[in-house]
């Protein structure tokens, strides 16, 4: 019946804006997915940025690091793509289908309005059809019984013939009722007949159709986003391309020679290579001259050099490191063990003694000096840890030269700063003096004042640093000649660089050497290392201690100590929990400031 088609197409139509949701609803997630994703790839590139002001920012000097920022960096635009995409399809996809969903509601709802008002109507004129015709019917059949009654009445005798003359009027009224019935059903049987006629031939079809252009309206426009989601990925190919040619490109700019050129710039020393060793011929019998270059002297064999010369032959020293000695004499970098809980030796288990510094050839040492750890020690000042010098003596020349440029620039930039502020503050005392009104002249001068000295702060410094590089690159050979084979050390550019401590330094190779002009009052007797140091003022006592617990030094620069011995102190504790004592001439070293009772001599200097 029709009725059951309007349930079907009613049915249908609704699915059909169920599958158009289900697509927006599908839409809406590769949405949040391009999102979450575009998030995920900003985070990444986030997180493998370097960091401002650190060790990282320095490392990408190097093709190689630039080229994997300049990928970071497009990773980000990439990610950007992706939100793009995201927009435009909530825009022009998820937004216009919502919005198009809820116009098919409403016009689904119209039509389906409208065939059910049809439908209402064909009923109702139906219903007076019928109406009409029992009326018909019950008038016939009341003018057959009223002529019936009539022909009865007028065939009996004995009814007068009033009552004759009454059934006679009765069954001609009951008679005309029934033609006006009659002519009412006909006219609504005609009207029923053109309106049952309209309603299946025009208005139940037009409505069909319009549900019908409903429908493929509605198919056309899921047909069309489809192809708006291609559409959309499609247009951010281009752009997501130009990504991957630059990351390309950053890949291509990678200079393995220039990176390795860089590597060499930042670590070059500026030392020069030793000179070639003297041949010692030992078939000779006369008494030989001990060469420096030599790794071990014997006792009695001959003189030494006198100081390190720049004439020397063969030096060995910018390969070995000499501050396993030097250990002794500065306290040790890590913090000293609490004092046992037992006054007993066997309390403090702090494992293998440290070998005592006895006088030994120094081809008895060398395996043991090569494989130390290289530290900075000042021999005159004998300074206790802390950062490196101001003056970055601790570095090799070519190092020193570089961080002394950069430190000049430092302070240029820094005394351009203040000039600007300068001329900035006298632009405004200018203006306040001329109009008095807007500000207090003298409320600058104070600030005048301050940037004036820190300026000659500023100006101090860079001569100070300006001074140093000048000292370097006077000693440094120029960088575009070949270096030069020395058999000897630089001699000395600076004559207070005579009395300056002694640095290690690093060479090329990675041993160590020291800075020449440091050198040249440094002694080379011919019979043991220890001597070397024998120009060096031992320090005076300044008190007595007596150890409160047993302590066997095992760390460098430490000295083994017996409980109840007594003992010189040289030098108090500093804050590191150290103090350093004195035995006899030959030891002496650090020990924990807890293991001992310290009685300081107050007439000490």
């Amino acid at each position: 019946s029709l009725q059951d088609q309007f349930d079907n197409l009613e049915k249908h139509t609704q699915w059909g804006i169920d599958v158009l949701e289900k697509y927006i609803k599908f839409v809406k997630e590769r949405t949040e997915i391009e999102l979450s994703y575009a998030k995920q790839l900003r985070n990444l590139s986030k997180k493998y940025q370097p960091k401002k002001n650190s060790k990282e920012e320095e490392e990408y000097r190097y093709t190689s690091t630039r080229a994997f920022l300049a990928t970071l960096n497009e990773m980000n635009d990439y990610a950007g793509q992706h939100e793009v995409i995201s927009e435009n399809m909530t825009s022009l996809i998820t937004g216009e289908l919502t919005r198009y969903v809820q116009e098919l509601k409403q016009e689904r709802k119209s039509h389906f309005h409208d065939g059910r008002k049809a439908q209402q109507h064909i009923e109702t004129c139906w219903k007076q059809l019928e109406a009409s015709k029992r009326r018909f019917e019950r008038d016939c059949k009341e003018a057959d019984r009223a002529q019936q009654y009539f022909e009865k009445m007028d065939a009996d005798i004995n009814v007068t013939k009033a009552d004759v003359e009454k059934a006679r009027q009765q069954a001609q009224l009951r008679h005309q009722m029934a033609e006006d019935s009659k002519a009412e059903y006909s006219s609504t049987l005609q009207k029923f007949n053109s309106e049952q006629h309209e309603h299946y031939y025009t208005h139940i079809p037009n409505i069909f159709q319009k549900i019908q252009e409903m429908e493929e309206r509605r198919i056309v426009r899921i047909g069309e986003s489809m192809k708006t989601f291609a559409e959309v990925d499609r247009q951010v190919i281009p752009i997501i391309g130009k990504c991957l040619d630059e990351i390309t490109k950053a890949a291509e700019s990678v200079d393995h020679k220039n990176d390795s050129q860089m590597v060499i710039e930042a670590f070059k020393s500026g030392f020069e290579p030793p000179g070639d060793i003297e041949f010692e011929d030992f078939t000779q019998p006369m008494k030989r001259t001990v060469s420096e270059s030599s790794l071990s002297n014997s006792r009695g064999d001959g003189k030494s050099e006198p100081k390190f010369g720049g004439k020397s032959k063969g030096k060995l020293w910018p390969f070995i490191k000499k501050n396993k000695l030097m250990s002794l004499l500065t306290s040790p970098h890590q913090p000293p063990p609490p004092p046992p809980a037992s006054a007993s030796p066997s309390a403090v288990p702090n494992g293998p003694q440290s070998p005592k510094q006895q006088k030994e050839p120094l081809s008895h040492r060398f395996n043991e000096f090569m494989t130390s750890k290289p530290k900075i020690h000042c021999f005159r000042s004998l300074k206790r840890g802390g950062a490196g010098p101001e003056d970055f003596s601790n570095l090799p020349p070519e190092q020193r030269r570089k961080k002394l440029q950069q430190k000049v620039d430092e302070l240029n930039k820094d005394i351009q700063k203040e000039l600007e502020q300068r001329d900035a503050l006298t632009k405004m005392k200018d203006v306040y003096i001329k109009n008095p009104q807007m500000g207090d002249a003298a409320s600058v001068d104070h600030r005048l004042s301050e940037l004036a000295q820190n300026m000659e702060k500023l100006r101090l410094e860079v001569q100070k640093f300006e001074g140093w590089l000048a000292e370097v690159e006077g000693r440094l050979p120029a960088r575009n000649e070949q270096p030069r084979r020395q058999s000897g050390m630089y001699e000395p550019q600076n004559p207070s660089a005579v009395n300056s401590c002694a640095q290690d330094r690093e060479s090329p190779d990675g041993s160590y050497t020291e800075e020449q002009s440091q050198e040249t009052e440094m002694k080379v007797p011919a019979t043991d290392f220890d001597d070397e140091f024998d120009d060096e003022e031992p320090l005076p006592t300044i008190g007595t201690c007596k150890a409160l617990y047993t302590f066997e030094g095992q760390n460098e620069g430490t000295i083994s100590v017996a409980e109840g011995e007594m003992l010189y102190v040289i030098e108090e504790d500093k804050g590191d929990g150290w103090t350093r004592i004195r035995r006899n001439e030959d030891e002496e070293g650090y020990v924990p400031t807890s293991y001992v009772e310290v009685y300081l001599d107050k007439n000490a200097k």
